[in-house]
């Protein structure tokens, strides 16, 4: 069994200067060909579920697939919420099997925010496993706008929420189809100076792949969120194998040649992190 918390691998991370991908799943096939592609560059990895994870698959079946994954590999592997709502969440999380809760109240007031987050935090510390909080909203391409991270606010949330990572908003969006969007370093410098708790990108798939690795190089920054990318890669080669052959019904015929696509993919994020060979 390699299964890790978050801490586990973000504070190697953070003294190594690199970042550890957090893989955002969506069913089996892509949770296992992101495990087989940490296997491959002996890399650790985050899986992650999000809520459109969660929407159409319980709980209770994604831990225990992300958990059998983890025994199969001989890397790390972290069993991630992403963007828990509520404290049941949290909680359903962790009865399910979870090794990191994510809470997002980003789009709450400070003090709430906090508030919310620390009780995470401590029902995720008294149960050994990690959390990860949210300070400044992240938008949505053509969608909500960000709201950037002010580095006094995030001090004072590191401090009193007790968190093991930090997502914080310096020009990211979730959902971005291309790596032009760049993310704003005098923030991220600006936040690194008042705190030395891991930091997190979310909507990484819109980050510059050379900005990646660099910034987890030289700043706080060790957790990249990538979805965007790989899912686009899931498509286009689930969208080939059918119409490659019309006729063609069996799931699992179709699903199979979407392995070797997202394997390879998730490879390619896990390199442009710095992550290779860190497993």
């Amino acid at each position: 069994m390699t299964l890790a918390t978050l801490s586990d691998v973000l504070h190697p991370a953070m003294r190594g200067g690199y970042a550890v991908p957090g893989l955002v799943c969506l069913g089996w096939e892509d949770m296992r060909a992101f495990a087989m592609a940490a296997e491959a560059e002996k890399a650790p990895v985050i899986l992650q579920a999000g809520p459109s994870c969660r929407d159409h698959t319980p709980l209770p079946v994604l831990g225990a697939m992300m958990r059998s994954l983890a025994d199969s590999v001989a890397v790390p592997v972290v069993v991630h919420l992403d963007h828990g709502y509520t404290m049941a969440e949290c909680e359903a999380a962790l009865e399910a099997g979870f090794t990191s809760l994510m809470f997002d109240g980003s789009r709450k007031p400070l003090a709430e925010n906090i508030a919310e987050t620390r009780a995470v935090a401590e029902l995720a510390h008294g149960a050994g496993i990690s959390c990860e909080g949210e300070i400044g909203f992240v938008g949505y391409s053509g969608g909500e706008a960000s709201a950037g991270t002010d580095p006094e606010d995030a001090a004072i949330f590191a401090r009193e929420t007790g968190i093991d990572a930090m997502a914080i908003s310096v020009g990211n969006v979730h959902l971005q189809q291309n790596k032009e969007g760049g993310l704003d370093e005098a923030r991220i410098a600006a936040i690194d100076a008042v705190t030395d708790v891991p930091l997190v990108i979310h909507g990484g798939s819109g980050v510059p792949v050379a900005q990646r690795g660099t910034l987890a190089a030289q700043t706080g920054i060790c957790k990249y969120n990538i979805g965007t990318e790989l899912r686009m890669a899931f498509g286009t080669a689930l969208r080939a194998a059918v119409n490659n052959d019309p006729d063609r019904f069996d799931r699992v015929q179709i699903l199979r040649e979407t392995h070797d696509p997202v394997f390879q993919a998730a490879r390619q994020v896990i390199r442009g992190v710095g992550a290779s060979g860190k497993g």
